[in-house]
């Protein structure tokens, strides 16, 4: 019921019944419960009266069950290890306020999740959350955005782009965005976007470039010059891999004999050695040669480490 109130600005009495398939008995008593608990639910009395949630002066007990309380948590103990800067003590600002208002057994249990977690503290490159903020309130506003980039060389260009989407594959923040003046598409490493991004004026949406944006980025992050693209043959169809492959840095791509290939960046051997070997089908790397070598070199390691 409180999900319904919040959702639009009143209700009916018999739509919350409806809705939530009860009587109208048991909205009056949900109502009056919300009530207990701080929530000001205003009523209007007659045939056309309902209920409509009104702005309270205080926040009262949020109503979490133990699995919502728990992800909450553990979302915002764990935002330090997503690649995201500057960051971390306002998470915890929010989880001290969070656990305020949580009733005590919940309070309790997100204390023991915090107090058993330890973070291993994150090695790659990190994105400012202004800049991270900047470019989602743009690809939801429909915005232009003008930003200095930097490439993977060093070369730094000017870029106006309208914003797609945002995508996260575990180790780094990329953009998709059509590039005004390339004319296409582009994925852009958000942690080289150098400078807070400039909003410029709206534009409307363009037919994405593909229907699955985060295989489309694991594509176009294996083909860059950055990482250098590694190409599997794996002897087994598209169909009994698709789902077993991390699509964060993998696509892959049918071929004829029941084989399909992967392509991959090549700047990870082991994580890539290690996606192959658990696929447990047969496979031929075939390139780049410096990669060959060092699975070789890896694979020697292996065969030759104490059981």
């Amino acid at each position: 019921m409180l999900s319904l109130l919040q959702s639009r600005p009143a209700w009916r009495a018999a739509e919350l019944a409806e809705r939530l398939e009860i009587d109208a008995r048991t909205v009056r008593r949900d109502v009056e419960r919300l009530r207990r608990l701080g929530y000001p639910v205003h009523s209007t009395p007659g045939v056309g009266g309902g209920y409509r949630l009104r702005a309270g002066t205080a926040m009262p007990p949020l109503l979490l069950d133990e699995e919502e309380a728990v992800a909450v948590a553990v979302g915002l103990r764990t935002s330090a290890s997503v690649g995201v800067s500057g960051i971390e003590e306002t998470s915890l600002r929010a989880l001290a306020k969070l656990e305020q208002v949580l009733p005590a057994h919940l309070r309790r249990r997100v204390g023991a999740v915090g107090a058993a977690m330890v973070l291993a503290p994150f090695t790659g490159p990190t994105v400012d959350h202004e800049v991270l903020s900047a470019i989602a309130t743009a690809c939801r506003d429909h915005e232009r955005l003008r930003f200095r980039y930097e490439a993977a060389d060093g070369a730094a260009s000017r870029r106006l782009v309208e914003p797609l989407r945002l995508v996260h594959n575990g180790r780094r923040w990329y953009l998709v965005a059509w590039d005004v003046g390339r004319a296409d598409w582009r994925t852009f490493r958000a942690d080289r976007i150098a400078s807070r991004p400039a909003p410029d004026r709206r534009f409307s949406p363009r037919e994405p470039p593909a229907a699955d944006i985060a295989a489309y980025v694991a594509a176009a992050v294996a083909s860059t010059r950055e990482g250098r693209q590694a190409r599997v043959l794996l002897h087994a169809p598209l169909d009994a891999i698709a789902g077993r492959v991390p699509r964060a840095f993998c696509a892959l791509e049918a071929l004829e004999g029941e084989r399909c290939e992967l392509r991959a960046s090549a700047e990870w051997p082991a994580g890539l050695l290690a996606v192959l070997l658990e696929l447990g089908v047969e496979f031929e790397l075939l390139e780049p040669p410096e990669l060959v070598a060092r699975m070789r070199a890896l694979g020697t390691r292996l065969t030759g480490a104490p059981a």
